[in-house]
C-alpha cells in the first residue's frame, strides 16, 4: 500500500509522442490551469493528435496535442 510520503506514483507516464499508443497513460495540461498535471488514457492515435479520456471522466474523449505533455483546448476540457 503506498502511504503518504512515498514517492511512488500509481501510474506509468509515456512522454514520448512517438512511441503512443492505445492504453498508454499521458500527463495532460489544460492552458487555463497552468501546469496543473491530469492524468488520461490514451483511447486514439493520430499523426497529429491523440484521443484521450480522464481518469475522472472516462466516458468523455477529449482531443489532446502530440507532445510529451500533450494540451487539450480550455473550451474542450472545461466545457
Amino acid at each position: 500500500m503506498i502511504g503518504m510520503g512515498d514517492s511512488d506514483c500509481p501510474y506509468k507516464f509515456n512522454f514520448d509522442p512517438a512511441t503512443f499508443k492505445v492504453g498508454d497513460t499521458v500527463s495532460y495540461r489544460v492552458p487555463s490551469l497552468g501546469d496543473f498535471p491530469f492524468a488520461a488514457e490514451i483511447r486514439a492515435v493520430h499523426e497529429d493528435y491523440i484521443e484521450i479520456s480522464d481518469y475522472g471522466e472516462p466516458e468523455k474523449c477529449l482531443r489532446a496535442t502530440r507532445e510529451s505533455r500533450p494540451v487539450v483546448a480550455d473550451a474542450d476540457a472545461l466545457g
